[in-house]
């Protein structure tokens, strides 16, 4: 029952991102209930209880808890998860008569709508705190308002998009949960039901998703890519009179920038972006030499910060004199310690960079097209996918390098500490997730040789690709 994945770290980022007031719950099946005694910092109930008075000591109570089917006060939370199978006062309908419907006929549809792990398979179950990285679980329950869930749901749908449709039963909501989950293998959503509520102390604000656990570093994964895009939480409000056209994210409130950007001539926009050391000025240079011309962000952002500069006086004003040199220029250097470790100085620091940084980019994408209408721009950014800006590309060209040889060519290259160099990089996206954006890679591992023929072979590609887009304006 060891440990793949490190659970700790994940659930901690997950808890900052999410700002979850209980702690995810790790739920495993068992085969065998020897295998409770394996099972660290274990407890067993002390007296008959239901599944959610259970769930509820994991979460808010930090227990580790073991069961099996001696445990339950009834035969329903058992049934559930295929300790049991139900008695027939269950399943002709008597019990939900008594309170829930109005007729046994009524009562048995009910019990027959529920989803039910089959029996014969598991004769107990164990949950704890998924951080304490308890045992490898099955499925993780994570209890957060509507606001933390949808949060959650975006971030599922982040990357291989998919429509979610989740159920209500009504009484029972671990059928909808656990149950579904366990039976889909997908993520299930519901509304914790009356009695988890009186009897595991799910408050009016709760509801609940159970979650594969082998969805959990997905879901990880979409909620930092929208934290880097601004959905995050709490969600602020832009305000029901006022006027939203700045508060809407880019794909809503720039079309027009956008449409400018991209123009109505022939244009081709390459986004060309890598890690630190990959190699980004090499290839962008073979790229030049083939006839693309070159918009570098790095060049940019030095321009848009020298003395007398807007964002340059901007900063001055707000950071003091204490981050310039004896020359006027930038102390590069000591302007990173202030922002380091100051998350809402950073943040400020770069509405003041990266407004000027924008329209210099527009300006020279422009001016490069008004002299080429059929020009391919090659716009090199770093941090291109880091700061969502591959919307305004027609396509993106990642300068690929596995994220273990980036580290020692960023030692090397700097004169740094492999460790050093680890740390820089772990700032940006691994290179291994940036695949997922890219329409084009260069591998940049071997020869120069090698490289220059991929770039040749992406020339020929980028050019064919521009006359299909022609083509298809011409429709």
């Amino acid at each position: 029952m060891g440990n793949k994945t490190d659970w700790e770290k994940l659930v901690r980022r997950m808890e900052i991102l999410m700002r979850l007031k209980s702690f995810p719950v790790a739920f495993k099946l068992l085969q065998d209930k020897k295998e409770l005694k394996q099972i660290p910092f274990m407890r067993r109930p002390p007296h008959k209880m239901t599944m959610c008075q259970m769930i509820t000591l994991v979460r808010n109570f930090d227990w580790t808890i073991g069961a099996d089917l001696n445990d339950f006060l009834t035969a329903m939370c058992p049934s559930i998860i295929g300790l049991t199978d139900l008695p027939e006062m269950f399943t002709d309908g008597t019990f939900r008569s008594i309170v829930w419907v109005k007729t046994k006929k009524e009562g048995k549809k009910y019990e027959a709508s529920l989803q039910r792990v089959p029996t014969g398979k598991y004769k107990a179950l164990v949950m704890a705190p998924l951080v304490y990285k308890p045992f490898e679980p099955d499925i993780v329950l994570i209890y957060a308002n509507p606001a933390q869930i949808m949060l959650l749901i975006n971030a599922l749908q982040f990357e291989d998009y998919e429509a979610m449709h989740f159920s209500c039963v009504g009484e029972s909501s671990c059928s909808d949960a656990i149950a579904r989950c366990y039976l889909t293998g997908k993520p299930a959503m519901t509304i914790p039901c009356y009695g988890e509520r009186r009897y595991g102390h799910a408050q009016d604000e709760d509801l609940v998703m159970a979650l594969p656990a082998g969805y959990m570093e997905k879901a990880l994964a979409g909620l930092e890519s929208l934290y880097r895009r601004g959905i995050r939480y709490p969600i602020s409000f832009a305000g029901a009179e006022g006027d939203l056209s700045a508060a809407f994210p880019g794909s809503y409130g720039q079309m027009d920038q956008l449409e400018k950007l991209k123009g109505t001539d022939n244009r081709l926009l390459l986004g060309l972006t890598g890690g630190i050391a990959s190699g980004k000025t090499t290839v962008a240079n073979m790229l030049k030499e083939l006839g693309a011309p070159i918009v570098d962000f790095d060049v940019i952002s030095r321009q848009v910060v020298e003395p007398g500069e807007k964002a340059w006086q901007q900063i001055v004003d707000f950071f003091g004199k204490q981050v310039l040199q004896k020359d006027q220029q930038l102390d590069r250097k000591k302007l990173s310690d202030i922002v380091f470790s100051d998350l809402e100085k950073k943040k400020k620091l770069e509405s003041f960079i990266h407004p000027q940084i924008e329209i210099e980019f527009v300006r020279q994408v422009n001016e490069i097209a008004a002299a080429d209408p059929n020009a391919i721009i090659q716009v090199v950014i770093p941090l291109l996918i880091e700061i969502n800006m591959q919307y305004m590309f027609h396509k993106l060209l990642l300068v690929y390098i596995p994220q273990e040889e980036l580290t020692e060519r960023l030692a090397i290259r700097d004169s740094i500490k492999k460790e050093q160099a680890a740390t820089i990089l772990s700032n940006q996206l691994p290179i291994e997730e940036k695949k997922g954006y890219a329409d084009y890679i260069v591998n940049n591992q071997g020869s120069l040789e090698e490289t220059k023929k991929q770039v040749t072979e992406l020339w020929e590609t980028l050019k064919k690709t521009q006359q299909e887009m022609i083509a298809a304006r011409k429709k």
